[in-house]
């Protein structure tokens, strides 16, 4: 088997250790440090002989002294591994490299890892697609001729860092068909993925000290972006209908609010649609105040009752609202692709702050997507994927009734791929906290107090079967005893 990188070992000629000795020595720190794993296929003799420019007897001997040592393992046919199990203890840290302490300062927060990990498999998550419902041969077959026109056309390298132009004009002509927003090329922004999005446009309108708004009950991530900016965030109150209009007057009015973060479309995390006249009251304060409005879109496309609420953005006609847009939830997570909408020259600052974090997006994926988004398919593949979401979501919703009933409650939601369950034992979600799994209770999405006993099942990644079993896990956490 032809091996993808050769293994390079230093050996010094000018000292009296042999050559055999040196090279022992070598391996040997190797294996300790982690840099060759238990099982690691060695070069073989010739092979290794012809890198280092020594006798394959050389190497022979080496070989033939670590394997009597118990560091190597022969296996006839197939050559020469490092051992399963080594006379020195292994590195303990996953992939074979030692854990390191820095030893300069360091001013960014550590998130917990749970906090960047896949959902756990069969269970609730916040609100992620089914990955398994891609078009693969479609996208497949979109990426190949993405690849050979990028190649052939000379688009792989540097670009713009707003984003292809192709994918920015399919874009901007379906969010005016679909969402009524008036924008065009100039005014849209490639990212890669909306939490980028939402990064871009904190730097774009924080500075440190400034004051954002987000609702008590946010997405975590949003909060962290504002922060890193160097915002001071404050939590306003919300009510079933979202933030109110009264508290953010009145931070106003103490404050020098210069952005508020929402989710009006599906409220994060309680997945409440923000009635109109909330919206023009939210925009009306933007124009009286003087702020910006960051409004996350993060799962416009999925609604079940046919009546999907155009977006604050598409009454904004003062340039208040920065939109953020994400087609990651339309295909999969992993593909990591989102857009900003907003003024130009909002654009135009963000394309700054692109270039110096990743430069442009991925010439090949935006390219595939947009051809998916012009013949069709993309839209083929959105009706089919919310038929399966909105049998998903009924099927939840009768489990919870037939399980739970007499313990929770929650609102079908109308659109996105998430329940706000709310639970009747205000002890619950501690007993929720000690079952070991990841459940999304209110508190992870409050600072302070959440002031309810509820949380957010994200059902979209689970099918049928997974479902039910998701719901007899939440049963058997839930309920004492």
């Amino acid at each position: 088997m032809l091996r993808p990188w050769s293994l390079r070992v230093p050996l010094m000629s000018h000292t009296a250790q042999a050559l055999h000795l040196q090279l022992c020595q070598q391996l040997i720190e190797d294996i300790s440090a982690g840099r060759l794993a238990a099982g690691t296929p060695l070069p073989g003799s010739r092979e290794m002989a012809a890198q280092l420019g020594i006798n394959r007897k050389t190497v022979q001997q080496a070989y033939d002294e670590l394997v009597a040592q118990g560091w190597l393992a022969s296996q006839p046919r197939r050559g020469t591994f490092v051992a399963a199990r080594l006379p020195a203890p292994a590195p303990a840290q996953p992939g074979g490299v030692p854990a390191q302490q820095a030893e300069f300062l360091l001013h960014a927060p550590v998130m917990p890892l749970q906090s960047w990990q896949t959902s756990q498999h069969g269970l609730f998550a916040d609100g992620e697609p089914d990955s398994r419902l891609i078009p693969f041969d479609l996208l497949g077959r979109a990426y190949r001729r993405a690849l050979i026109r990028s190649a052939r056309g000379r688009m792989l390298g540097y670009a713009d860092p707003r984003g292809t132009p192709a994918l920015r004009e399919a874009l901007a002509e379906m969010l005016a068909m679909e969402r009524g927003l008036a924008v065009g090329p100039e005014q849209l922004c490639l990212v890669r993925g909306s939490q980028m999005g939402i990064f871009v446009a904190a730097r774009v309108l924080a500075r440190p000290g400034d004051v954002v708004v987000t609702e008590h009950l946010s997405y975590p991530p949003a909060r962290a972006a504002f922060r890193a900016a160097g915002a001071q965030v404050i939590n306003a109150a919300q009510d079933e209908d979202g933030l109110c209009p009264a508290a953010l007057a009145r931070l106003c009015e103490a404050h020098p609010v210069r952005a508020v973060y929402l989710t009006p479309h599906h409220q994060f995390p309680t997945t409440r649609r923000m009635p109109p006249a909330r919206r023009l009251q939210l925009l009306a304060l933007a124009r009286q105040y003087r702020f910006a409005i960051v409004e996350d879109d993060y799962d416009h496309e999925f609604s079940y009752d046919h009546r999907p609420s155009l977006p604050m953005a598409s009454g904004d006609g003062a340039g208040r609202v920065i939109y953020v847009g994400s087609l990651s939830k339309v295909l999969a997570p992993g593909l990591r692709l989102g857009y900003l909408a907003a003024p130009a020259d909002v654009i135009a600052r963000c394309a700054e702050e692109i270039m110096q974090i990743d430069r442009q997006g991925n010439t090949v994926t935006e390219l595939a997507v947009c051809e998916l988004l012009c013949n069709g398919e993309l839209k083929r593949h959105l009706r089919r994927a919310t038929r399966i979401y909105h049998a998903r979501r009924d099927l939840l919703a009768g489990l919870l009734q037939q399980t739970l009933a007499d313990h929770a409650h929650f609102e079908l939601p109308a659109g996105g791929l998430a329940f706000w369950l709310q639970l009747h034992d205000p002890a619950a979600p501690a007993r929720l906290e000690r079952d070991g799994a990841h459940w999304h209770t209110a508190h992870r999405f409050a600072e302070g107090e959440p002031g309810i006993a509820a949380l957010r099942l994200g059902f979209g990644h689970l099918d049928e079967n997974e479902l039910a079993g998701a719901v007899h896990r939440l049963e058997r956490a839930l309920l004492p005893g």
